[in-house]
């Protein structure tokens, strides 16, 4: 339990501190809004809500004097389900909720790190703008924004930590700083991938351009429809001429509510006001599939987001993992058959829904990513075409994490094993989609592994958020 000297020392120096305690209606509403239970399990002593970034400076301050003790966790809005990631047991959350605002300026827009991205596309959608953000509204600015991120636009835009222009953050001394391409070059390199390392973020700024309505939605189809998806969606990626105006996210899983065998969804958008183009034809005209739930439409940024939010469940439990290879039919396909031919002892998991996803990293966004300035990510454009191969799962009971995470680990470690067989595997693993026993730092390659650290060392010396702030992926392990 966090001490009672952090404790008097914290609310000393905030007196008006927004500190919610454990036991109260307040504390179980927050701490139960993470979207995954395996965050939810975890039980701080309190959660702080700070009004400004003034009160993260003093929050800071006051609490690295105990930092060899006590421990704290820093949330934005809890929608990443690795455990531990933003919330802590019997320390202190920092929950940034209430640092909102959108800013627009020309070329920009200035988000408080406490924000969703719905907000942020109704307030851009109504000035013709977009932004290369979150998939769901109901994302969170600060775990894509300093993860990496795959938006509805990375096929043009790179990633969302590309994207981001200038970041004010709160170092481990209580300095609040902008890192940039003028600022703070070196912190601003290592925050686009370096996660919670490196101090707390209170307003990202991003970059924004013209945007009218798109042509997008969702495609159900089957199993057996699969193997052509993964040959368009390979063929695509090598095309010479591929087009940068799609998003494509094809997968295939099981969900009691669509039947008793394992089912197809395809997540296809056109980032400009065409019907039906072409382009879009392998991945939107599959036959047969289930018509009354194709949702293939012209639609605002918006109202992309807001499907994506309305298909994703909250409060249940949820785990992603994932791995990278390149893009290879045959290690695909293989990837996809070792999934499904390890999903019938789950099946009877209650309210499980269960998919093996497949996301593309073209050639043009790696490209982009390095036109950008740079990350920490450690991809290279000479290894793409690139695909994430995601593993997701939604279910109700603790009784039944250790029979899904179990199935997850044994999944991906047998895909990872064939695609290095195959000498398709890419090290490289997406943060967003890490689980616990993953390490997307190490995943970066040793030159960016020890940028992040000297990044470290230069702008947190004392190891503030590391020692300090245990959860999330951490730069000395």
């Amino acid at each position: 339990m966090v001490s009672s000297q952090a404790i008097e020392a914290l609310m000393t120096a905030l007196s008006t501190g927004h500190f919610i305690q454990r036991g109260t209606e307040q504390y179980d509403q927050l701490n139960s809004s993470y979207l995954s239970g395996l965050e939810s399990d975890l039980q701080p002593a309190y959660i702080f809500q700070p009004l400004t970034k003034e009160e993260v400076v003093t929050f800071v301050k006051v609490f690295k004097q105990f930092i060899d003790k006590d421990k704290f966790a820093i949330r934005g809005a809890g929608c990443q389900p690795d455990p531990g990631c933003a919330n802590i047991q019997d320390g202190i959350t920092v929950d940034l909720g209430l640092l909102t605002g959108v800013d627009i300026k020309e070329g920009l827009v200035r988000i408080g790190s406490g924000e969703h991205w719905g907000t942020v596309y109704d307030k851009l959608d109504a000035q013709g703008l977009g932004v290369c953000g979150s998939r769901s509204a109901k994302g969170g600015i600060g775990g894509l924004a300093l993860e990496g991120g795959l938006s509805f636009f990375s096929s043009r835009e790179g990633f969302i930590c590309d994207n981001v222009l200038n970041y004010e953050v709160v170092l481990a001394s209580g300095e609040i700083v902008n890192a940039n391409v003028h600022e703070n070059a070196d912190l601003w390199t290592a925050l686009r991938g370096g996660g919670n390392n490196l101090g707390i973020v209170t307003r990202f700024d991003l970059k924004t351009f013209k945007q009218g309505q798109m042509w997008g939605g969702t495609v159900f189809y089957f199993a057996p429809s699969f193997p052509s998806q993964i040959e368009a969606l390979v063929n695509e990626l090598h095309n010479p001429n591929a087009s940068k105006e799609t998003h494509l996210m094809i997968s295939i899983g099981f969900s009691a509510m669509l039947g008793t065998e394992p089912m197809c969804l395809n997540q296809p958008y056109y980032l400009q006001a065409v019907e039906n183009p072409p382009v879009l034809d392998p991945f939107t005209k599959i036959q047969p599939q289930i018509d009354a739930l194709n949702t293939m439409r012209l639609q605002t940024l918006s109202e992309a987001a807001n499907e994506q939010a309305q298909s994703s469940q909250t409060r249940v439990r949820c785990a992603y993992m994932n791995i990278t290879v390149k893009a290879d039919f045959a290690t695909l396909q293989a990837g996809s058959n070792i999934y499904t031919a390890g999903l019938d002892p789950i099946k009877t998991v209650e309210n499980g829904m269960f998919s093996l996803t497949l996301q593309p990293y073209p050639v043009s966004l790696l490209e982009k990513s390095g036109l950008s300035g740079g990350n920490s990510l450690g991809l290279d454009v000479a290894d793409g075409p690139l695909v994430s191969v995601l593993l997701l799962s939604y279910w109700k009971n603790k009784s039944d994490d250790d029979a899904v995470l179990g199935f997850m680990n044994t999944a991906l470690e047998k895909i990872k094993q064939d695609a290095a067989l195959r000498n398709q595997l890419i090290p490289y693993v997406y943060m967003n989609y890490a689980f616990s026993n993953q390490d997307p730092i190490d995943s970066y390659g040793q030159k960016n592994k020890k940028k992040l650290q000297r990044a470290s060392k230069k702008y947190d010396p004392d190891g503030v958020f590391q020692k300090g702030c245990p959860g999330g992926f951490k730069l000395f392990l």
